[in-house]
């Protein structure tokens, strides 16, 4: 009923819906919402969120991944968990770093995966930037690292340290973490990006987590699920 002069609306069992909704509704949303996690595709209000979160006084991990998540990643994750108030997880798969614009297509992609694994981890946050948000322009700056451009993967792969050095720059920049997380299975990727913070002056600690393997002792990678049977088998040899 409605009594004059009253806002409150009561049902048969004299219960207000402001009592129900604050006693009953919003104590359930309240629990189910912090199992959501928010996803940005837009660097600006992933800005935003996480400048309101420093200036809380909260700490800052960033997980960097292109995604296809493993345990590998979860390991990251973890890490990151664990040290830090706040953990992102950026998925973009770069494009400036393939020189196989064939490989660069079949690179394994499925966000609804990425998404269901991070929330199971409770990730706080996904980065999903498109290419315009990365690299508004084509990129002018080309990185040099020295004798590494002449040796192992950049002999096979050339312009690669290049794109993943400016993509890991353009990652730490904008979300300015306390903390990035990379795995020790890219030790290629680990020494220049360890040389890049370095020689920058970088304001980031950068840590790095153990390679994770399947039973058999292969590598977990994003690229394993190209694999056959067969030559997953075959894989085992790099062990």
């Amino acid at each position: 009923m409605i009594k004059n002069g009253s806002t409150k609306v009561r049902n048969k069992y004299g219960f207000s819906r402001l009592f129900v909704f604050k006693s009953l509704i919003l104590p359930r949303f309240t629990r189910f919402a912090a199992y959501l996690m928010r996803i940005f595709q837009e660097v600006g209000p992933l800005k935003n969120y996480l400048n309101h979160q420093r200036s809380q006084g909260k700490s800052i991990g960033l997980v960097p991944t292109m995604g296809a998540l493993h345990m590998g990643h979860m390991a990251l994750l973890k890490e990151a968990k664990h040290q830090n108030d706040l953990v992102i997880c950026s998925i973009y798969v770069n494009p400036i770093q393939f020189n196989n614009p064939s490989d660069f297509k079949k690179y394994p992609r499925d966000f609804d995966d990425d998404y269901e694994i991070l929330r199971s981890w409770d990730c706080d946050g996904a980065f999903v930037p498109n290419d315009k948000d990365i690299y508004p322009n084509p990129p002018s700056i080309q990185l040099s690292f020295g004798n590494f451009e002449n040796q192992m993967e950049a002999t096979h792969r050339p312009g690669h340290f290049n794109g993943v050095g400016l993509v890991v720059i353009k990652l730490l920049n904008l979300l300015k973490p306390n903390t990035a997380y990379f795995g020790q299975k890219d030790w290629q990727q680990y020494i220049i990006i360890r040389q890049l913070i370095k020689e920058l002056f970088m304001e980031v600690e950068v840590k790095w987590v153990s390679t994770q393997r399947e039973p058999t002792g292969l590598a977990v990678s994003s690229r394993n699920k190209r694999l056959s049977k067969v030559q997953k088998d075959r894989a085992n040899i790099f062990y």
